[in-house]
């Protein structure tokens, strides 16, 4: 089994903007030292969530500071790049990390409207951004010549330099949620992540993304090996004790609850509101912390002593998953609280899955 280490951290002023992004840096290469197979990086801008804000930037300085592990992003917001630009950006990175980037694409946030606004930008036509973004991506990386035409890019390339180390290019990972998703990432022979998945329905969804690699006619290895790579996001949180761990780990999902409630109130547009379908009860501001709260300790996270923490683990890989990521700060979280917690993870739960 693999273990991810994911960021989605928060700096609580402008003031601490510069030192949450050293702690961010050393949390990173503590995650290679721990063993864990990939760290992944999140992507959002001005209100100090994922503080780096530029996470490609940001990947470039993680690239110099470890050997081994991989760099992912979960995801790249696309409609916030220019194509051909991003083309290049990864290919770079690819170099510098000699073969390390995944990298995972989505049409932006379906919350945080301001994002879209900051950058001169609407979420209206944002599926349609990635989709031009993908195309352009895969066609840049191949090292020819080519010309596009397109609803929002219109470029000639006579060709990129440098190309990716790896060929054909990074892997374009894909954020799924719908059963239907999971049928056509498997048929399209893509990597996939995903979110808040309760356990009963991953070995449905698993046996779903099968199931596509399947019809899309990929060979027995490349199925074993796109299984083993899907990656299903948990919070992760170990302590001392049981209580302790739920305790300190409810307070800091309520303290990033708020934060997220109240910038999308202050910021969001008017008139803007999420797709009813894209709520539930963690996202939806009708719905109070002490249901909220509950929701997501029971759908998304992990946490307890190691000893529990172990038996959870061991329930996801019983179900099929055999790549975890483990998101360990939550909000403006402490940095040695978090250090602590990681380590517990990496010396004593990690090493009975190996």
């Amino acid at each position: 089994m693999e273990f991810g280490w994911l960021t989605l951290a928060l700096s609580p002023s402008p003031e601490e903007d510069a030192e949450r992004i050293g702690q961010l840096i050393e949390q990173a290469c503590l995650a290679e030292r721990l063993g864990f197979s990939d760290v992944w990086l999140t992507e959002h801008y001005f209100t100090g969530e994922s503080v780096y804000n530029d996470s490609l930037l940001f990947a470039s300085a993680l690239a110099m500071r470890t050997e081994r592990v991989r760099i992912g992003f979960a995801v790249v917001q696309t409609p916030f790049h220019h194509p051909v630009r991003l083309a290049t950006q990864l290919a770079l990175l690819d170099n510098l990390s000699n073969g390390r980037i995944d990298v995972g694409l989505g049409k932006g946030t379906v919350y945080n409207e301001y994002e879209f606004v900051g950058h001169g930008l609407t979420s209206a036509d944002s599926r349609e951004r990635m989709a031009e973004t993908v195309e352009i991506l895969e066609r840049a990386w191949s090292g020819e010549p080519f010309r596009y035409d397109g609803q929002f890019h219109r470029v000639q390339v006579p060709a990129l330099r440098p190309k990716p180390v790896q060929q054909p290019g990074p892997p374009l990972w894909r954020s799924v949620i719908s059963p239907a998703s999971f049928e056509e990432c498997g048929r399209l022979g893509l990597p996939i992540l995903t979110a808040r998945l309760p356990v009963a329905r991953i070995r449905e969804r698993w046996a779903l993304y099968d199931k596509g690699l399947q019809a899309g006619g990929h060979d027995e290895a490349t199925r074993d090996r796109l299984l083993g790579r899907s990656a299903l996001w948990r919070n992760v949180y170990v302590a001392d004790s049981q209580a302790q761990a739920e305790d300190e780990l409810a307070n800091l999902l309520a303290e990033t609850r708020a934060h997220m409630m109240h910038v999308r109130e202050a910021y969001n547009p008017p008139d803007f509101s999420p797709a009813p379908e894209t709520l539930n009860p963690w996202t939806d501001p009708r719905v109070a912390d002490d249901v909220a709260i509950p929701y997501v300790l029971e759908t998304g996270s992990l946490y307890g002593t190691p000893k529990r923490v172990t038996e959870q683990v061991a329930e996801l890989q019983e179900a099929g998953v055999r790549h975890l990521l483990c998101q360990t700060g939550f909000g403006a979280m402490p940095h040695d609280l978090n250090v602590a917690s990681m380590r517990r993870f990496g010396e004593q739960v990690m090493p009975r899955f190996r």
